[in-house]
């Protein structure tokens, strides 16, 4: 994104607007997780330069879309957690940026059990 004003121009890269996004969905109550792709191996809990894993982003000039790959926890209500994910990533990239979210599609890649019932489920296979 970019933008000219009367002091001179603004530009917001796409990796900015990826980061804020990914933020936003780690933030999001049921979200266990980004994810990089299947292709990527197993889904990690992301922070920092990595955090734009499972974001890809479409940038114009005043608007952007917003793709994302999650892992939620188990138990939690799939579509209630991806509703609030879209709408906690469409105002933060808004707020932050100024551009216009016309879309965050959502694919749910996984669902992540907590460590204590996976130890649990590994005894009784035994």
């Amino acid at each position: 994104m970019s933008v000219d004003n009367q002091t001179g121009m603004i530009r917001i890269s796409d990796d900015v607007v990826a980061t804020i996004a990914g933020l936003a969905a780690l933030e999001t109550p049921g979200v266990a997780a980004m994810s990089g792709g299947i292709s990527e191996g197993l889904a990690k809990r992301l922070s920092g330069k990595n955090v734009q894993k499972g974001v890809s982003v479409e940038v114009g000039q005043l608007e952007a879309a917003i793709d994302l790959r999650v892992i939620v926890n188990f138990g939690s209500k799939i579509q209630e957690v991806c509703r609030q994910l879209q709408e906690n990533v469409k105002e933060a990239v808004e707020n932050m940026t100024g551009l216009n979210v016309v879309e965050v599609n959502v694919k749910v890649e996984g669902v992540a059990f907590k460590e204590e019932e996976a130890e649990e489920a590994a005894v009784r296979i035994k």
